[in-house]
């Protein structure tokens, strides 16, 4: 029974959370907007870039259809940059309201917090996935599926960054502002992972920093399951680095959240701004 009324409770908690940040997304209609525009302009930017430098020059840097390599980046990047900067901020949100001891000490705990925090991110993130794809598919993108291997690689990534996530929260228990994890992940993402040009391009040193981030194994294989329909064993290098990242930033990650948050309560700095 005690069990039971547990599972509801976070049901409830869950479906509130995801109300809460709905309505209050839409409520800024003028910010939807120029969120939507923020998501698809990139696309544009890249594609005359692309159509200016040439099919001659891209092909030399080893890119078959730039069209096709830089929509996929484009649309599954945010999942990391995004989502990690999402849970910091929401954190920072709470601690401005003073009341982020309410949901950390509630049923759900610390983890719960984590998330909830993250789902949210994940749901807008998917939204602006599938907007970027369309915008592409519109330009002349085909994509050649294959809905196992695609959905395999996106959930690894998803846990990946929640591991990283999590790690950020800590940071932004502690410190307050200035957290390293979410500025290096929402810069340097579309730089060092191929979002928009390969990694092979980069100078050796960056190159080899490029395969530390879940985010270059994950686009590379995105890549083939999306637009040559490649099958779970033709990527399963890339699905076993991604469970690596898995094994190692989710525990990581919250063991890092509760030591801050143990730390922040001991020190009575829990909800300090």
């Amino acid at each position: 029974m005690e069990r039971l009324k547990l599972r509801n409770w976070l049901s409830m908690a869950m479906v509130f959370i995801y109300l809460r940040g709905f309505k209050v997304w839409i409520s800024y209609k003028t910010q939807v907007m120029l969120t939507v525009l923020s998501w698809t302009l990139p696309v544009f930017t890249y594609y005359f870039v692309g159509t200016s430098l040439g099919q001659h020059v891209v092909s030399a840097v080893g890119v078959h259809d730039y069209t096709q390599f830089f929509v996929i980046g484009l649309a599954f990047q945010g999942y990391m940059s995004s989502v990690i900067t999402t849970i910091s901020q929401r954190l920072r949100n709470e601690q401005l309201y003073g009341t982020i001891e309410y949901y950390v000490i509630s049923k759900a705990g610390v983890t719960g917090f984590l998330t909830y925090s993250a789902l949210w991110g994940f749901l807008l993130n998917t939204i602006n996935a599938v907007v970027i794809l369309s915008v592409g598919y519109a330009l002349g993108v085909r994509y050649d599926v294959n809905f196992v291997s695609t959905g395999l690689v996106l959930v690894t990534l998803i846990v990946s960054t929640f591991g990283l996530a999590s790690l950020s929260g800590a940071f932004t228990m502690i410190i307050k502002q200035g957290n390293p994890v979410s500025f290096f992940f929402s810069t340097f993402t579309t730089l060092m992972s191929g979002t928009v040009f390969p990694v092979t391009v980069l100078p050796l040193a960056l190159r080899y920093m490029s395969y530390a981030l879940p985010l270059t194994w994950a686009l590379n294989g995105l890549r083939e399951s999306m637009l040559m329909d490649a099958s779970i064993f033709s990527i399963w290098n890339i699905v076993a680095a991604l469970l690596i990242f898995d094994v190692i930033l989710v525990p990581l990650g919250i063991f890092s959240f509760r030591m801050a948050f143990r730390h922040a309560r001991e020190k009575g700095t829990l909800a300090e701004y």
